[in-house]
């Protein structure tokens, strides 16, 4: 499986609410090794707010003269494209306001399969007080360069997600199916689709 593991920065916490894109990262990983990575900066056409600023170190001035969303969107549809499996420290998050920001430029909505890493530290470090990305990073002593910048935490997010499988393994866990079953417990797959990578075949490895 390859996956592409995606960090954004944004205007706010709420698509729904018209906050937007500000920086965009995807780091696509294959056979455990980064392949490709791709960042930019990206106009939201909308001020941000000190508050933000002080958070990400992006201000207005700095995306004043950066592409629109829709401007890279074919850039980045490649990057997004099926069958690479979406992650993201927090996916509902990501997966949001990228689907938002592709619905306004016209696009239609990523189809891929998701894993969230936050929910599966929630399963494999259950000792850790908060599966936050510092935390989970501190756990296996993963350095976070530039936090708060969408390269940085993707590429930091890529190196959760490979010790993450590699301590799902260590659990039994080989197939997707098995990782189904740690992050769905009881879940009857023959009446629910399972969000996370599957093929045609119960014994795919992870």
């Amino acid at each position: 499986l390859t996956y592409v593991v995606v960090d954004v920065e944004t205007t706010g916490t709420s698509h729904g609410m018209g906050d937007r894109i500000t920086e965009f990262a995807a780091v696509v990983v294959r056979n455990g090794k980064v392949r490709e990575e791709y960042a930019t900066l990206v106009n939201p056409e909308r001020s941000i707010s000190p508050y933000i600023t002080q958070l990400t170190g992006i201000s207005s001035a700095m995306v004043r003269d950066a592409p629109r969303f829709a401007d890279v969107r074919r850039e980045l549809r490649p990057l997004l494209a099926e069958p690479h499996v979406f992650v993201a420290h927090n996916a509902p998050f990501d997966w949001g306001f990228v689907n938002m920001e592709l619905a306004r430029a016209g696009e239609t909505p990523l189809a891929n399969d998701r894993l969230c890493t936050v929910r599966l530290a929630r399963r494999l470090l259950s000792n850790l007080p908060r599966r936050s990305l510092d935390h989970v990073t501190s756990h296996y002593g993963i350095m976070v360069e530039s936090r708060h910048r969408a390269l940085g935490d993707a590429t930091a997010t890529a190196q959760v997600l490979d010790r993450l499988l590699n301590d799902a393994y260590g659990r039994g866990c080989d197939t997707w199916n098995d990782l189904d079953l740690l992050l769905h417990p009881g879940l009857n797959r023959r009446r629910r689709r399972t969000a996370l990578p599957h093929s045609t075949t119960d014994d795919r490895t992870a």
